[in-house]
């Protein structure tokens, strides 16, 4: 490993000179144990500090350089004690304010001093100031034509500031001068001309001559270098998990059985094709004795259950447990509703485990699951906790995976491994992930996408409307619950908030019943009790319920067919892909389906726009590409799967087009038993942990 790195990998940090314990403790907090590891943590991006702002020119906001003479410097008792500095440049005054100080710190700044700082300027009671900003004395060794290039700046932990961390990579680069510090296996096709060293020294020292504009938007060729060779060691780190996995055995599951047969002979419905296609790609996965990994894709209302259910009759059939996984109660109860009145019939066992189960009734289940009675059982996060033990789990099916973490998904599957076998894995998700962001967060993965609507299914009319025509469409609500159809409306807030301009949940439906005291309304959020919720659920889905009120608890899973008409609260504050879920609540029947975003005046033009794609397109795939665009991929997938996508350097919206040959050049070096990839791993991945294990 050694040779193919290089010696800097084999260099502890506390080797720099500089580097003492103290420190060396601090920079392992940013996963940095060797001097590889501190040239490999890459600027997140660049100050421009090469232009002197005169002080008369100062707005709030503004993160600038300026130069000036002190006039004063004292502290200030106030209701926070600071210490003050008064800095003059001809054209205007700037105030340095400094909360964490010692007395001392008094003298560094006496009158006529000449001093460069830089900082974000912010409105102060006695004009524009600065807290905490950078500076420097001006010296004759420090002039204003010093800093001719673009300042780095890095990620950062407590204790140690960007002036230290540029002093240390600054004092590492000369060490690149040794052609066998660094060892460059990149092809020479993927390098776009640039060693590896050189890339190193641009992006962390750019020259005065290096183009800012490339450089500030992450497209200078040195950086695209980097960023390929990092997402190369990302699809890497996810095909060597995957080899990994699939050295575990897994159950060779045939298709050969009548279960399926029987089930296909109860439905009401004719498969589409789309749903046959991607059934075969599973069953096929499934005869294997290695592990499927398998994500399916499917906008919303597209069959994704029916398939999941197809899916677990062979492993049903021969013998194997089934785990079907979601993250909300209501979802998970529905499922285990729909499944009991699919499979019960034919003779499964179906279990049901929940949070909310006393351990009465939970002991049962968990002595059918550890003796095979119970063949398929259907949850949340209860399947995996430790009191639950499986005798024979053959198939792992996930529902709206973005929901959990990766170390929920593993405790899940690990519970099949006992025995040496690895369960199969359907990750299911009706959010549709940009090819993009399925490429880099997924890319360990087979992909099946349900492309087709089942027949009969009603196109949803968008509709945007200011929240001061409330009272027009509350009438208009009654008109359609007249007709026997029902209404979902939908707030983001449970409570008053001041803060947030969002209509509450509860304020929402004490409005409606006040304006609407013929029709029956309830109340669904997530601050009820599990049992509260679902008890509420069945009253909408038996028709007891006319209108619903619900915050985003009922964004995914809910299916009430005779709901035809959604009026979403502010939804300006949600994500496409989140709104985009919450529309598919309705248009799940044959009747015409529409959907009202009663959006908060003013809004801004981003919001405007957001909104005209909800308007414009009913297509997931379209839509998660602009939720992409807009939010970027941490939001997309969800807080808990941002480590998934974490890059030094690279960028998935920017970097692309980069990935096709990122991904053959990783599938070569994994298949070459002489182009060893460990190097690029250990240099890009070691320390980001096993967020490939999905």
């Amino acid at each position: 490993m050694t040779e193919l790195a290089g010696y800097l990998q084999t260099r502890n940090i506390d080797q720099l000179k500089g580097v003492g314990p103290a420190l060396a403790q601090r920079l392992q907090r940013l996963g940095i144990h060797n001097i590889q590891d501190l040239l490999f943590l890459l600027p997140r991006h660049y100050e421009d500090r090469t232009r002197i702002t005169p002080m008369g020119g100062l707005m709030p906001g503004m993160s600038v350089v300026c130069e000036g003479e002190v006039r004063l410097a004292d502290i200030a008792n106030g209701r926070r004690r600071a210490l003050l500095v008064r800095l003059h440049d001809g054209t205007g005054s700037l105030t340095l304010r400094y909360f964490h100080f010692r007395m001392a710190q008094k003298d560094n700044y006496p009158a006529g001093l000449r001093i460069r700082v830089y900082g974000e300027v912010r409105a102060g009671p006695a004009g524009p100031e600065m807290v905490h900003p950078e500076s420097l004395p001006i010296t004759e060794d420090l002039s204003s034509s010093d800093e001719l290039s673009l300042t780095p700046v890095y990620p950062l932990v407590e204790g140690l500031t960007q002036r230290r961390l540029r002093e240390l990579i600054t004092r590492a680069l000369p060490l690149l001068d040794d052609a066998d510090a660094l060892i460059d296996r990149l092809p020479a096709q993927h390098t776009l001309g640039w060693r590896l060293h050189d890339a190193l020294r641009l992006v962390h020292a750019p020259p005065p001559q290096t183009n800012r504009d490339l450089l500030r938007q992450g497209l200078h060729p040195a950086q695209q270098r980097l960023a390929f060779e990092e997402l190369v060691a990302h699809q890497l780190g996810m095909l060597q998990r995957r080899r990994q996995q699939r050295r575990i055995n897994a159950p060779a599951i045939t298709s050969a059985n009548d279960l399926s047969q029987r089930f296909l002979a109860e439905l009401s419905f004719d498969l589409t094709a789309a749903q046959q296609r991607v059934l075969s790609e599973i069953v096929a996965d499934m005869s294997k004795p290695q592990a499927m990994l398998r994500l399916l894709q499917g906008d919303v209302g597209a069959g994704k259950t029916v398939v999941a259910a197809l899916s677990a009759c062979p492993a049903l059939a021969a013998g194997w447990q089934v785990a079907i996984m979601a993250p909300t109660e209501i979802l998970a109860e529905q499922h285990y509703q729909r499944f009991s009145s699919w499979l019960e019939p034919l003779g499964i066992k179906i279990g049901w485990l929940s949070g909310r189960l006393t351990t009465a009734q939970r002991r049962p289940v968990l002595a059918g699951l550890a003796n095979g009675d119970v063949q398929l059982v259907i949850g949340t996060h209860a399947l995996f906790q430790e009191a639950v033990n499986y005798q024979r789990l053959g198939l792992v099916i996930i529902d709206e995976q973005h929901r959990f973490g990766v170390e929920q998904r593993l405790a899940l599957t690990r519970k099949g491994q006992a025995a040496g076998i690895q369960p199969h894995q359907l990750i299911m998700t009706a959010t549709p992930i940009p090819r993009t962001l399925a490429m880099s967060a997924y890319g360990d993965l087979d992909t099946s996408i349900i492309d087709e609507l089942p027949p009969g299914r009603q196109p949803i009319q968008t509709v945007i409307l200011s929240s001061q025509r409330r009272d027009e469409l509350i009438q208009r609500i009654r008109a359609h619950v007249s007709t026997g159809q029902q209404v979902y409306w939908v707030c983001t807030l449970i409570d008053e908030s001041e803060q947030i301009q969002a209509q509450a949940a509860q304020v929402a439906c004490e409005l409606l019943q006040t304006s609407l005291p013929e029709i029956t309304i309830g109340l669904v959020h997530g601050q009820l009790k599990s049992s509260e919720k679902a008890d509420m659920m069945a009253a909408f889905a038996a028709g007891q319920i006319s209108v619903l009120v619900a915050t985003t608890v009922i964004e995914v899973g809910v299916d009430v067919p005779n709901a035809s008409l959604m009026v979403i609260e502010n939804p300006e504050r949600l994500g496409l892909s989140q709104l985009h879920q919450l529309r598919g609540r309705v248009g799940r029947g044959a009747l015409a389906s529409f959907c009202v975003l009663l959006y908060q005046s003013p809004t801004s033009q981003q919001a405007r726009q957001r909104l005209q794609i909800m308007r414009d397109s009913q297509d997931g795939f379209v839509i998660a590409e602009h939720d992409l665009q807009i939010r970027g991929p941490g939001e997309v997938l969800g807080t808990r799967q941002t480590g998934d996508i974490s890059f030094k350097i690279a960028d998935l919206l920017r970097d692309h087009e980069l990935l096709d040959d990122a991904r053959a050049l990783a599938m070569h070096l994994m298949q070459d038993p002489k182009a060893s990839g460990d190097y690029l791993i250990t240099r890009w991945l070691l320390k980001q942990g096993d967020y490939t294990q999905v």
